[in-house]
């Protein structure tokens, strides 16, 4: 048996008088999402515990099967760091570094204008270069996504107060600084100091002065949130005995899968945007699943539009998920035994331009099992499948354990 579990990152919404009260999940073109929902069973999952933000981390973290309330760092920050490599250890703190366009003192685009990884390279070695010290250390990520470990600091997440750049996109950067309690003070002090002056240094860079000639965003602003400890997880394989691959364009599914064990695909064009390589992803799903068992697919295209508020590139990141990546999977798997999910993490509205925490679509198409009486996958036809509303973590063992091996 193969398994594949398709997520489609803030894909589900709320209706939107420009779509005639419906979602943009309703009104895209998508017969491979409605096949499943029609040939398979469907449900609600709630992928965010009751009093924990609405992330990416910890819906995901729930999808893998993996409880937050037990399992989650605190922040998003070492879950990215165990994709790129880097050590974290128990007194060390790990810290999403965002670069953002700033202007007139406010948070114009959380994604600095969409930077790409080789502009963002540059620029996290600026702030090396002008931050860094022993304890103090930028890495880069991918394109605006990037981090910063401070060395045995010995704070705990809490310690510190965030605000994520996409939650308060065209606001005031006054209110929305790094706060500390007594012991965190003198970390987020610091902090502070780096968001302020990165103005400066980040603007004059060749990279921005160039964008900027361009008619570019500049990216040109430091932005910190996402803070954790070092987490341990049991490996899917010490839990299923499942082996498994994780593509994604994004370090915080790949630190994910990493945690759970899963070997991480190196799609090249996967780029965590409505451009990304959608088929690439597709065939190195199917190449892994030659030799493993589990598939772990993420996109990331429908959550970049619900942030940025773009009605038609959502409806389009959809219609690409299902066309270009799902469809290559539903025939690829056409001659073997096999299980798809497929669902969002959470909903990303475009009405509120960030996540939230309401429970989301999902289906399960087994190539063996039965189905329900839904028609079309989408958030309100799914509320008449067989599975009703479930938790997150009970997703795993509901694609796993239910239904013929």
């Amino acid at each position: 048996m193969k398994y594949v579990i398709l997520v489609g990152d803030g894909m589900s919404d709320y209706p939107l008088e420009e779509l005639g009260g419906k979602t943009p999940l309703q009104v895209a073109r998508k017969p491979n999402m409605d096949w499943l929902a029609k040939n398979g069973r469907c449900g609600l999952l709630k992928t965010i515990p009751d009093g924990m933000p609405a992330g990416s981390d910890i819906a995901n973290m729930s999808i893998l099967g993996y409880d937050p309330r037990k399992y989650s760092p605190g922040g998003r920050g070492p879950i990215e760091a165990a994709a790129m490599g880097i050590e974290v250890r128990p007194n060390d703190l790990a810290i999403r570094c965002n670069i953002i366009t700033g202007r007139g003192g406010r948070i114009e685009d959380y994604s600095g204008g969409k930077i790409s990884n080789e502009e963002a390279k540059i620029l996290i070695g600026e702030a090396n270069r002008n931050f860094g010290k022993e304890g103090v250390e930028f890495f880069p990520g991918i394109s605006y996504r990037n981090l910063l470990v401070l060395r045995d600091c010995n704070l705990k997440p809490g310690d510190l107060i965030f605000e994520a750049p996409h939650d308060h996109m065209g606001e005031p950067f006054e209110g929305l600084l790094v706060k500390g309690t007594a012991r965190g003070r003198p970390i987020a002090d610091m902090l502070n100091e780096f968001i302020l002056r990165s103005g400066d240094i980040l603007d004059n860079n060749a990279v921005n002065v160039k964008r900027v000639e361009e008619g570019k965003a500049p990216a040109n602003r430091l932005w910190f949130w996402g803070a954790g400890k070092p987490v341990t997880m049991p490996t899917l394989k010490e839990r299923f005995g499942l082996s498994g691959v994780v593509v994604s364009g994004v370090d915080l599914v790949k630190g994910l899968g990493a945690l759970a064990g899963l070997e991480i695909a190196d799609v090249p064009g996967a780029t965590g945007y409505l451009d990304t390589d959608y088929e690439g992803k597709a065939d190195a799903a199917l190449g892994a699943l030659k030799e493993k068992d589990l598939a772990f697919i993420h996109v990331e295209a429908p959550d970049e539009a619900g942030h940025e508020a773009l009605i038609e590139e959502k409806i389009k990141a959809i219609e690409n998920i299902d066309k270009r990546l799902l469809d290559r999977i539903i025939k690829g798997l056409r001659e073997e035994e096999h299980k798809i999910a497929l669902l969002p993490d959470h909903p990303t509205p475009i009405k509120i331009r960030t996540h939230a925490s309401d429970p989301v679509p999902f289906v399960i198409f087994s190539s063996g099992d039965g189905k329900d009486n839904v028609e079309k996958f989408d958030e309100d036809s799914v509320k008449n499948g067989a599975y009703g509303l479930k938790e997150g973590p009970e997703l795993i063992n509901l694609l796993i354990n239910h239904g013929p091996h």
